[in-house]
């Protein structure tokens, strides 16, 4: 019988029973050290991955619809920022001021790539677009997210200004990702037969975040900091937040003239936040001990996006193709 696109997914799962693992037996002491060791390697082999499984073929085939990307552009990196600071009246005395810098941070973060690309194919709509737009968001995200989280939340890096802080996102993200793009013309059809698997270090480098972080957050007591009522609002919040991204993508793409299939794009490109990037991107921009806190929203936000995006896409899918100049109500 096969399982119902509502529940989790194996990957939340484990991501799950991580986060029970660090709360029952926490990384800490030389252990972690290593851990943080490990922890960086494995964030470097992911972007390395990532560069080189991205097709600059894909890249360029998307890249002139520029109204298309730059309304995807505004909505993650500038919608997605004044949503956050709008809805602090809400969300602050709701789940404190810890968690909605939690929710700031979510708001600062680049698109999803795989998942993006995923549901814009499922809900046949312009893919080459998708592809292009998720790639430059996540890109371009290792310098607009520092400088958005420093503006946002006054935070300038774990270690000094915010300079330091893309500069040390550069040097752990955006160097591995060029050397895979680089080695592409040697690993890239081999990288293209492997993906299956080539998976699980995408998902193992993400684990090994969460724990790490999840970790030093249980050390410094953070399920004292977000009883269960807590964590239910905060639920709460990446739903309203998620509502409201949908809803205004959707009527931003239609206001705009732009076609059904360029529609569906915008809304999950313009969307989703990134899981993938957020989580390494944390290791740096904050100090060890709040990580923990403030990627609770993202791991949510990640999951409760999936499930709604997953529904979306299916509903479009379904369309019949004389109904591909109207738009799904």
């Amino acid at each position: 019988m096969a399982r119902s696109r509502l529940l989790p997914d194996n990957f939340t799962l484990t991501l799950l029973a991580v986060v029970g693992a660090a709360t029952l037996l926490p990384a800490s002491g030389q252990v972690a050290v290593v851990f943080g060791w490990v922890t960086n390697f494995a964030i470097a082999l992911l972007f390395f991955m990532h560069g080189a499984k991205l097709s600059r073929e894909a890249i360029i085939a998307g890249a002139g619809h520029w109204r298309l990307h730059g309304l995807v552009f505004f909505c993650t990196f500038v919608m997605f920022p004044l949503l956050g600071l709008a809805l602090k009246p809400l969300l602050s005395p709701l789940i404190g001021t810890e968690l909605y810098l939690g929710m700031l941070y979510l708001c600062a973060l680049p698109a999803t790539v795989q998942s993006a690309i995923a549901f814009t194919s499922l809900a046949r709509g312009n893919v080459p677009a998708a592809i292009c737009s998720a790639a430059a968001s996540s890109l371009f995200g290792i310098f607009l997210t520092p400088l958005l989280v420093a503006l946002l939340m006054d935070v300038h890096g774990s270690g000094g200004s915010t300079l330091d802080a893309i500069g040390k996102i550069t040097l752990q993200l955006l160097v591995p990702f060029v050397a895979g793009q680089l080695a592409r013309r040697w690993i890239g059809a081999w990288v293209g037969r492997n993906k299956d698997w080539l998976k699980y270090v995408d998902q193992s480098s993400i684990l090994l975040v969460v724990y790490t972080a999840f970790s030093a957050a249980v050390i410094e007591g953070l399920w004292q900091t977000v009883p269960l009522p807590t964590l239910a609002a905060l639920v709460l919040a990446c739903c309203v937040l998620l509502t409201l991204a949908l809803l205004l993508t959707h009527l931003l793409g239609k206001w705009l003239g732009f076609s059904v299939e360029d529609r569906i794009t915008i809304l999950f490109c313009g969307s989703k936040k990134s899981l993938a990037t957020g989580v390494p991107m944390a290791q740096v921009l904050f100090a060890s001990s709040t990580i923990g806190l403030l990627i609770l929203p993202v791991m949510l936000f990640h999951q409760i996006q999936l499930m709604v995006c997953a529904v979306l896409a299916q509903r479009y899918a379904q369309r019949e193709e004389g109904e591909r100049e109207t738009v799904a109500s």
